[in-house]
């Protein structure tokens, strides 16, 4: 009988997912719920907070929630206070919650840009700050997972996306993964980045309605928009102890959009 265990295998690990509510962060939960971690959703709305709750436990998944806005460095306290508090530990950190401003670069609001950066860098440091000190380096593990975007890799036609702030900040989302991967290793803490490409979502809708699914899609070698399932392998292999000799690392999920 082979009692291995699977490198796979989440189980005793709790996973926080900041904007876990729904789309890729509810995604990427079920994922790891069905691999044995006990989850951890925060967002700002309770309503949906508990409506993804709901969904995870009809799967057998373990979940709570916290509410709290990403954007606002009290919240964010909180947050991590009230995650170690109640489960006495964070393993897993998934920066998640992201927003986004659609407008010409030489109009671009210097409002608009702050709210992005708050959120998508600022938000982000502060937590994974937070998590780090008081559970991830005393206990000499921990898996931080930023999930950035293909905009933070390459620039964008005008004609498709006109998000300057948005892919600034995912740019240096994954500069600060690169970063906090060098200073972080020594603690026993990977630090990886996702750079997911054109998914539907509430972020991306207005978006691939203005520009068309099929356009979208044609942009990638595989001809196809992510789908619900297109980000469980690779967050749960930067989460688990499969890549535990993976650190630093960007890894696009995006049909291939970003090789051609």
């Amino acid at each position: 009988m082979n009692n291995r265990r699977s490198p796979f295998d989440l189980n005793g690990k709790t996973a926080l997912i900041t904007g876990g509510s729904r789309g890729l962060g509810l995604q990427m939960a079920e994922a790891l719920g069905s691999h044995g971690a006990r989850i951890l959703l925060s967002a700002r709305r309770s309503e949906e907070l508990r409506s993804a709750q709901a969904q995870l436990a009809s799967q057998g998944i373990d979940a709570d929630w916290i509410a709290a806005d990403a954007s606002r460095e009290n919240d964010i306290v909180e947050l991590a206070e009230q995650a170690i508090s109640k489960f006495g530990h964070v393993d897993i950190l998934i920066n998640n919650a992201g927003a986004s401003w659609g407008a010409a670069a030489e109009d671009y609001p210097i409002t608009a840009w702050d709210k992005v950066f708050n959120l998508n860098i600022r938000g982000p440091f502060l937590l994974t700050q937070l998590i780090g000190k008081h559970s991830m380096i005393p206990n000499r593990y921990g898996r931080v997972v930023n999930i950035a975007s293909t905009a933070g890799l390459q620039g964008t036609s005008r004609d498709v996306l006109q998000a300057i702030g948005y892919s600034s900040s995912k740019g240096a989302l994954v500069n600060f993964t690169r970063a906090l991967a060098a200073e972080w290793g020594h603690y026993g803490i990977t630090v990886n980045a996702l750079a997911p490409g054109f998914f539907p979502s509430k972020l991306t809708h207005g978006l691939i309605d203005s520009v068309g699914s099929d356009r979208m899609a044609a942009l990638s070698p595989l001809n196809r928009l992510g789908d619900d399932e297109d980000l469980k392998g690779a967050v749960l292999l930067f989460a688990s102890d499969a890549s535990k000799h993976i650190t630093g690392q960007v890894l696009a999920v995006d049909g291939g959009a970003t090789i051609v």
